[in-house]
């Protein structure tokens, strides 16, 4: 006892019952605890005996060692939770012995356990009306967590940032039942940015007097990005990449340029989107703003099968269309007219697995189609390609053989949030963000209204149904009228929130000052860092709102699919700190062999040319050689087998399978549901 009584640094004593507990410490270890004992005696209190602990097991020392440990201790501690009266006891008590001790603010559930930990006003952590140490309220955090459920090294470590930041468990640990602590739930905010550049005037444009005079009842000067676009040539026919963040007034550009040259006869203007539901909505606003100068037609997938009520008409002046829906003109040999200018939207589509190498292929074929006679003069055609997220924006430029327009103004910060619930609690949360939202006005005049992104069309409907405010679900499987419809309530603010699939998030044009990511997956993959920074770019338009806001509302431990290797709180933390993909085309075998037997059934001896200019690297003999062995292509001509796989957008599995259930004369509906159950599995 005596060589340990030389090496103490700190002799700590806390209330235990009618005794007191006794921890030595040196170098923040603790040498050993025991009880201490007092007695009553007329010169005062006095240590009765010290019970040392050892394990399960104690052993008994003379009251004289405990005073011998007090006298060589370097300091002496009395934990400030000790009641008064026993604190006067105990100091009495040392008093007598001519030994000092200082009251201090310790961790109750340290001292209880015989630990000496204290605390400052910086390192305090309120819980329950008391205050403990950083280390027991990690652990205190650490067994709500276990309750919740696993969850990762990156949510775990944000929980702790904010526990150490805000010193008060209670508040951090609401945050796993989907609280709304604004000061808590901000991961972040990424601030309005603006790029100096010279605006151009819209008078001083030189376009046809009908494009000329519309512009000018618009606007006075373009904004920064259409300027930047101007004075590198959009409106003389240069070949153009224009990447800049939603709401910057990209779209403008294309049309400035396709329009023009529409009225001064050098050609069809086709713009070109990845969904059905962008192209209605693209077409609609054409109609409205150009329809008095040309004529709109509108091409998108159910061309295929009948041309959306008569509405499609090859000989129009503007042809909005889908990918696919001008894919498939190309692939059955549909006359396009003379195409003058190529606005793709949403270009970051040749990253995507499944529809990247379909655009890639497109846009080889239509370039072409525009070269072969389908120009007002061969080579003659301005292509446009648009995007608000692309990781590569100069090499993408390069391999598309067009000038760069990269423009990083932000019109509106973004406040980025992340909370944790389950899926009951987040329609809950989502009721009362949705409401704080709409009930709140911004300095332009309008109700805060929100974007909901969901993962399958069934939890729209669920959510929507359940939240007080008016919403509708939006998604693929309504017709145009219905969508149409959702669309106008939103835009004349009669609808607070709508809710939506991620699949349609590309373009969907929604003025909302919120987005609430319900699920961090499209179908049963998670979103990519490109797809996560497009839908949060919703939130926050210029010339409605004053901020934007997003909250992702993370279920712990929680995956959609058991094909999904992360779990929905280490991908939440993974897009937030993630920076954005590049946009690569990449082809496995099945992808290259469909490219390549649209590229012969367009062009025939030139497929290699157009397989050897699109993005990607096609392995085209190899891809040859598959045809062949298929029976797909007889030489560089496409079989009768050949041309109705192309037309009809199948990979060679897909084919296959086709192929097996009609020779086994099953029933289409049965094919199709093998066919979806494949897809699943």
């Amino acid at each position: 006892m005596s060589q340990q009584a030389a090496q103490v640094e700190t002799l700590f004593l806390h209330e235990h019952g009618e005794e007191f507990r006794v921890a030595a410490h040196r170098d923040g270890e603790r040498l050993f605890h025991g009880i201490l004992e007092l007695k009553e005696t007329d010169a005062g209190p006095r240590p009765r005996r010290l019970r040392v602990k050892d394990g399960t097991s104690e052993e008994l020392r003379s009251p004289d060692q405990f005073v011998d440990l007090a006298r060589r201790a370097a300091r002496i501690r009395i934990s400030e939770q000790t009641a008064p009266l026993a604190r006067e006891r105990i100091r009495e008590m040392l008093d007598a012995y001519q030994i000092e001790a200082k009251v201090v603010r310790t961790c109750r559930l340290c001292a209880s356990d015989g630990r000496y930990s204290p605390i400052t006003s910086e390192t305090a952590i309120e819980t329950d009306d008391e205050t403990i140490c950083p280390e027991c309220a990690r652990q205190q955090l650490d067994r709500e967590l276990a309750f919740k459920g696993s969850i990762s090294g990156d949510a775990r470590d944000r929980l702790e940032e904010l526990l150490l930041e805000v010193q008060d468990l209670d508040r951090v640990t609401n945050l796993l039942s989907g609280q709304l602590d604004p000061d808590l739930t901000k991961f972040d905010e990424i601030s309005a940015t603006v790029d100096e550049v010279d605006p151009v005037r819209v008078d001083s444009l030189d376009l046809h007097p009908g494009m000329q005079q519309h512009l000018e009842s618009r606007f006075d000067t373009l904004l920064p990005v259409q300027s930047l676009a101007v004075e590198h040539g959009a409106t003389e026919g240069r070949d153009q990449l224009v990447v800049s963040a939603t709401a910057t007034g990209k779209t403008l550009i294309g049309e400035m340029a396709g329009i023009d040259r529409v009225l001064n006869n050098k050609g069809t203007m086709l713009f070109l989107v990845p969904l059905v539901a962008l192209a209605n909505q693209k077409y609609e606003q054409f109609q409205d703003r150009y329809g008095d100068m040309v004529d709109v037609s509108l091409r998108v997938g159910a061309s295929r099968i009948a041309d959306e009520g008569g509405r499609f008409d090859p000989e129009a002046d503007v042809i909005v269309g889908t990918y696919e829906g001008i894919d498939h003109a190309l692939r059955t040999g549909k006359d396009l007219g003379t195409v003058g200018t190529v606005v793709i939207d949403e270009v970051h589509t040749l990253g995507e697995d499944e529809r990247g190498h379909r655009l890639d292929g497109l846009i080889s074929r239509l370039k072409y189609y525009c070269e072969s006679g389908g120009a007002p003069d061969s080579g003659d055609t301005q292509w446009i390609y648009l995007s608000a997220t692309v990781g590569n924006p100069g090499q993408l430029a390069d391999q598309l053989r067009a000038t760069l327009i990269e423009f990083e103004e932000r019109p509106v910060p973004i406040e980025r949030h992340v909370t944790f619930a389950d899926g009951r609690e987040k329609i809950e949360t989502e009721k009362k963000l949705v409401k704080r939202a709409f009930d709140n006005k911004s300095s332009k005049g309008y109700r805060g209204q929100t974007i909901i992104f969901t993962n399958s069309r069934r939890r729209c409907h669920q959510i929507s149904r359940k939240l007080e405010y008016s919403s509708a679900p939006y998604h693929a499987g309504l017709d145009n009228r219905k969508r149409q419809r959702v669309e106008r309530q939103f835009a004349d603010q009669d609808l607070a929130a709508v809710v939506t699939t991620a699949a349609l998030a590309a373009g969907v044009d929604f003025p909302a000052s919120q987005v609430i990511f319900d699920s961090l997956a499209m179908g049963i993959e998670w979103l990519t860092v490109q797809e996560f920074s497009q839908m949060l770019g919703r939130a926050g338009r210029p010339d409605y709102h004053d901020k934007g806001t997003v909250y992702m509302l993370v279920e712990p431990d929680c995956s959609y699919h058991n094909s999904m290797e992360m779990t929905e709180d280490e991908v939440a933390f993974k897009l937030l700190k993630g920076e954005m993909e590049p946009v690569i085309t990449r082809y496995d075998e099945g992808a290259a062999v469909e490219e390549t037997l649209a590229n012969v059934t367009v062009a025939g001896k030139q497929a290699k040319r157009l397989n050897d200019r699109m993005v990607g690297e096609v392995p085209t003999k190899h891809a040859l050689g598959k045809l062949l062995e298929y029976e797909f292509i007889d030489g560089l001509s496409p079989t009768p087998l050949g041309r109705a796989v192309t037309r009809h957008f199948l990979a060679p599995n897909e084919a296959f399978q086709l192929l097996d259930g009609i020779r086994k004369g099953q029933h289409p509906y049965e094919i199709v549901a093998d066919m979806e159950l494949r897809d699943e599995h």
